[in-house]
């Protein structure tokens, strides 16, 4: 494995750098401006008790170093899997490898001006990771196996940004979200050419929010997909040919939301990330809302989250000053959920 640490070196922006960037900035306003009108009371329900409690900082993280944190899986041993951004710094990007301690360790060190974005892993240990670049050598899919060194799985468009990533339950096909244009690419893990498994309106930003499709996640038979330009959660069945069934909006009530989990396998309960707006929100089954947790406590920009029995992972980019980038561990309350019998 590479274990090269980021440079902390200045290089001139990229135009990739640029473009993540820029958007970033723009989403980050974008949704607090709208989010007093944007969000619904209708759709908001409420527990009794706090679902997420005892949330503290696992991993502090140096932000002008490249360190933004991006996306997350939880391992089988309790460690994390965490993608680095390292452009909205001007930095390069990493994985990294976070213990139960807190302590990290670099693990896939990437080049100046790539972005890592969603990464997910087999059941074998393999990880899987999004790269996007302006270098048609290096924009697509990478996987990292045990004890062996990263090589690309299938490339991808480089004006597009791959982001969400997840596997499916046989462990032959990948999902990857493209935020630029509105798809979503199914790429054999074994290695091979991309498809454009669906292209949609459902999946597209729009002006005021350049990021369209943004996590993914396999659950249950279904792809589903996160768009942070409409504020919708999406469930996108796969039929018995592979192709994908019709849209499902789950919910329309996530302002600026970015990647999010589920509960656990056999649970539509969901944790999403809601980025500009400082927030974690929990999405009920019949698609009812709530938010759980909130910049009160101690979210910094949360791009991702992942659940690990009664622990719930925050990673926080820290995009606005004073860039408190970082992982927060979480303690879920299953009786404070609320779900009903289909939770």
């Amino acid at each position: 494995m590479n274990h090269m640490e980021i440079s902390t070196s200045t290089t001139a922006a990229t135009p990739l750098q640029k473009r993540f960037g820029l958007a970033t900035a723009i989403v980050v306003s974008a949704t607090v401006l709208m989010s007093a009108p944007y969000a619904s009371a209708e759709t908001e329900a409420t527990s009794p008790k706090p679902v997420v409690t005892d949330v503290k900082t696992l991993a502090s993280f140096d932000f002008t170093a490249g360190y933004s944190p991006e996306n997350i899986t939880a391992n089988p041993d309790n460690s994390l899997t965490v993608s680095m951004l390292g452009s909205v710094a001007g930095k390069r990007p990493a994985l990294v490898r976070i213990d139960p301690s807190g302590r990290s360790k670099v693990i896939v060190a990437g080049q100046q001006g790539d972005t890592f974005t969603g990464n997910t892993r087999d059941r074998k240990g393999v990880i899987y990771y999004n790269v996007a670049s302006s270098d048609a050598s290096r924009a697509g899919v990478w996987k990292l196996p045990p004890g062996g060194t990263p090589r690309r799985v299938a490339a991808l468009p480089t004006d597009g940004l791959p982001n969400g990533l997840a596997l499916d339950p046989t462990g032959r096909t990948l999902y990857a979200a493209d935020s630029n244009k509105a798809t979503v690419w199914s790429v054999p893990s074994s290695g091979g050419t991309a498809t454009a498994w669906l292209t949609d309106a459902a999946l597209a930003a729009n002006p005021s929010a350049p990021f369209g499709a943004n996590g993914l996640r396999f659950h249950k038979g279904a792809v589903w997909v996160s768009n942070l330009a409409k504020g919708t959660l999406l469930r996108i069945p796969v039929t018995a040919s592979g192709a994908p069934g019709r849209i499902h909006t789950v919910t329309s009530s996530l302002t600026g939301v970015d990647d999010f989990t589920f509960l656990n396998d056999r649970s539509d309960v969901v944790f999403a990330a809601q980025n500009g707006l400082n927030q974690v929100a929990l999405v009920h089954p019949d698609g009812t809302t709530e938010t759980v947790l909130t910049a009160k406590d101690g979210l910094a920009s949360p791009t991702s989250t992942a659940v690990r029995g009664n622990r719930l992972y925050i990673t926080n980019a820290g995009l606005n000053e004073p860039h408190d980038a970082k992982v927060q561990r979480g303690t879920i309350d299953p009786a404070a959920l609320n779900c009903g019998p289909t939770s």
